[in-house]
């Protein structure tokens, strides 16, 4: 009998400490209420095959002019200029060899988005197009330790006047907003890494299970939308009443089928109403 006393007592403290490693934020900001009443256009109301590419200021105005909020990507450039791109390599969307932090602000000025007319935006012109009218996600691109990205890019949001929160797969960036600005809503970005197959590893399986929730203390969870029964994402959303967003919802038929699972959507390839 003691051996089975002592099972259980294994369990349940692995059980605790499971539970403590993935418990989010507790306490609800009042922007929240706010977020969750929009639908958020990825990289902006863009179509890479037209003038509108994705995170373009082209982009971003159609999303504003259409009444969605939007869904954007911070990196720096080697100058240390905050600009909105999502691929830390520039081949995709430019056509060119190398990274964006390969390049000053001045040089990636040169590239055009997908053969448009349109540049990379800096971030502070984002914003000031924005100015408010609809309210921001702000992605927060990291490799490595690196998370210089956060303290600028929070320079530029430190004066904005519009609704916005930042998230981030790297929970070390949300941290530094847990430590240096308590009061921005953060959210723990995060994929089935492993249960899908991309990638493999202890360290993509940490990153699945939100095991470093203790670390980032996300006020919401934004979760890749085709897998919205990983458990500690259910765990967050269910037991801890975390607010839930999903990426990147492609349909409609999409969208009715995650609702229950969601609070936020993130979409792209069609207009959600």
């Amino acid at each position: 009998m003691r051996w089975l006393m002592g099972i259980l007592l294994i369990v349940a403290i692995l059980t605790l400490l499971y539970l403590g490693m993935i418990m989010p934020a507790i306490r609800h900001k009042p922007q929240e209420t706010e977020l969750r009443k929009w639908f958020y256009a990825h990289r902006g109301l863009h179509d890479n095959a037209t003038e509108a590419p994705e995170n373009s200021l082209a982009a971003f105005r159609k999303a504003v002019e259409a009444g969605y909020g939007m869904e954007l990507d911070v990196q720096l450039s080697k100058d240390k200029v905050p600009v909105v791109f999502h691929d830390m390599q520039l081949m995709r969307m430019c056509g060119v060899e190398g990274r964006v932090c390969d390049y000053t602000f001045a040089e990636l000025q040169q590239f055009r988005l997908c053969d448009t007319n349109e540049r990379i935006p800096a971030f502070a012109e984002v914003l000031g197009m924005v100015q408010g009218k609809t309210p921001l996600i702000v992605e927060l691109k990291t490799e490595t330790a690196d998370i210089s990205v956060c303290p600028l890019a929070d320079k530029l949001l430190a004066d904005y006047q519009g609704l916005y929160c930042v998230e981030s797969f790297n929970p070390f960036a949300l941290h530094w907003y847990r430590t240096k600005r308590p009061w921005v809503v953060r959210g723990q970005l995060s994929d089935a890494f492993v249960q899908s197959g991309e990638y493999r590893g202890i360290l993509y399986l940490v990153l699945q299970c939100l095991l470093l929730n203790f670390v980032s203390k996300p006020d919401f969870v934004a979760y890749n939308c085709r897998y919205p029964n990983v458990l500690s994402r259910k765990i967050c959303h269910g037991l801890f009443h975390n607010m839930a967003a999903a990426w990147t919802v492609k349909s409609a038929k999409q969208l009715e089928g995650i609702r229950k699972h969601f609070d936020i959507y993130i979409f792209e390839g069609f207009n959600p109403e």
